[in-house]
């Protein structure tokens, strides 16, 4: 394979413009304000504040130093690790191809809906139009049986949009679009957040999302529930932030950094929950009803809640387009590092260029995003798809990753003496604690508590039959894919194989 120089980023702005962006996903608008509104309100800031700096902030050091370190992907860095720990490397690029194919519908849907918001073009039944009308929706789960046009063209912008981006490179692409897109994202939102507050009802809402109850924190379903955001909403546990960091110069400071891109992520998550919970607030008045009624998330809260909203309040037209075109820029910047994942493990694997790794390999996910999803049975394969990828594919990859590195390997000593090298706070033996002890401990227990649920009642009330190759089908298929992968003989230079970046 032939050594190519590596890419880096122009600067730590961008870097950390990049992770941030990466972070910020649709998860942040419209899955952390629910969770905190079910799990004691205002007193989940507690846990989650917990979270983050025993689980969240440790692992995304530790991603940095493996990214740093190696300069190279997952599945080439943990190779040189150990051999056999490639095996996580590919499963996590796997898992990013999944998850990229289903993301950019959602991106796509988005796109749709901010034009749709000026019209208000989905009447006055929003739930029909986006499962009947606008994705034209079988009424049982299955294969697909017809193309919806509607969702394949704005599904097919984005995707070129993400493959340009890409193209550019490191720097000239994924960077600097962060740099527009982030701040472009931070006004639109606090503008959207400043109307939301300024709307009748919009106190009541705030009330009901901040009022604590602090009886939840001895509930243990509370906890798990903030280690399970944190841990979802930070693009933690499937390669991405090993792969950004391994742009990273070698002088970077990875323990700032990390502080910076987490404490910016939950501030954006803690914006958010005001902004969505002051426009539930005016729902539940304009209707007469308590704001429990009118709280979701989700699919449900994007795509028929909102709509709902924006078709009673005034100037509901901008409010919406604001909205969708927030989901869509953050979908964008989090597309756009997961497929990076993907790129990034075939050019260390085979010596590949960019522009054939974007066009061949991104081309790849493109082509079968376009082909599965814009379909009559999108929505069901999507949803199926993305529960069991997140509960069964991330977190479990991330639970055996830590495991690995921290229990069989002992490798955690040597990654905190580099991050400490170069970074203005330097870790102790928290660090190692949280990495070797508490994290693993909570995902495991989120894995005997999502098994035990799915035992319990089938997810989402799809037929059994369905969720064997659309939901455990899936998660299996990536592991064994990874697996698979990591068999291929290796032919790299031996220099390449045994080279270790100090």
């Amino acid at each position: 394979m032939s050594q190519q120089t590596r890419e880096q980023w122009g600067s730590r702005t961008g870097f950390l413009m990049a992770a941030i962006g990466s972070a910020i996903g649709l998860g942040n608008i419209w899955r952390f304000p629910a969770e905190a509104y079910k799990n004691g309100g205002g007193a989940f800031l507690l846990p989650y504040l917990v979270a983050l700096l025993t689980a969240g902030l440790p692992l995304l050091i530790l991603e940095y130093s493996v990214g740093r370190k190696y300069r190279k992907s997952p599945p080439v860095a943990f190779r040189q690790i150990s051999k056999p720990a490639s095996v996580i490397g590919w499963w996590q690029v796997a898992i990013c191809f999944v998850i990229a194919s289903y993301y950019a519908v959602i991106v796509a849907w988005a796109l749709r809906y901010a034009g749709f918001s000026f019209g208000k073009e989905w009447g006055k039944d929003p739930e029909t139009f986006f499962s009947a009308d606008f994705l034209h929706a079988g009424s049982e789960p299955g294969l697909p049986t017809s193309w919806v046009g509607g969702v394949f063209w704005p599904l097919l912008a984005v995707w070129l949009v993400v493959l340009l981006i890409l193209a550019l490179g490191v720097r000239r692409g994924i960077e600097r679009s962060n740099q527009v897109f982030i701040p472009l994202l931070v006004v639109f939102f606090v503008v959207l957040v400043i109307r939301a507050v300024t709307l009748d009802g919009a106190a009541e809402g705030l009330d009901a999302l901040f009022s604590p109850d602090w009886g939840a924190l001895t509930d243990g379903s509370v906890w798990v529930a903030a280690y399970g955001q944190i841990f979802f909403s930070l693009s933690i546990g499937f390669g991405i932030m090993v792969t950004y960091a391994s742009y990273l110069g070698r002088r970077s400071d990875l323990t700032g950094s990390a502080l910076v891109a987490g404490f910016a992520n939950s501030s954006f998550e803690i914006l958010a929950g005001i902004g969505v919970f002051a426009t539930l607030g005016f729902m539940a008045q304009a209707n007469g009803v308590a704001v429990g009624e009118v709280v979701t998330d989700g699919v449900g809260l994007a795509f028929i809640a909102f709509p709902a909203v924006i078709s009673q309040m005034p100037m509901g037209g901008l409010f919406g387009f604001l909205f969708f075109a927030s989901l869509a820029i953050a979908g964008i910047t989090s597309l756009v590092s997961i497929v990076q994942v993907i790129i990034s493990a075939v050019q260390d694997r085979t010596g590949m260029g960019r522009l054939p790794a974007v066009w061949g390999v991104g081309g790849l996910v493109a082509v079968v995003s376009l082909l599965v999803f814009p379909t009559d049975a999108g929505l069901a394969l999507l949803d199926s798809a993305d529960h069991f990828i997140n509960q069964y594919g991330i977190a479990l990859a991330a639970l055996v990753f830590l495991v690995v590195m921290g229990w069989v390997l002992r490798r955690l000593p040597v990654f905190q003496a580099h991050a400490d090298e170069t970074s203005a706070i330097r870790l102790g033996l928290w660090w190692r604690v949280c990495l070797g002890v508490v994290t693993p401990l909570v995902l495991g227990w989120m894995m005997v508590d999502s098994l035990r649920a799915e035992f319990d009642e089938n997810y989402g009330g799809y037929p059994t039959s369905f969720l064997a190759w659309a939901g455990w089908g899936i998660a299996g298929g990536a592991l064994v894919i990874g697996v698979l992968i990591a068999l291929v003989p290796w032919r790299t230079a031996p220099r390449a194989e045994r080279e270790e970046v100090r």
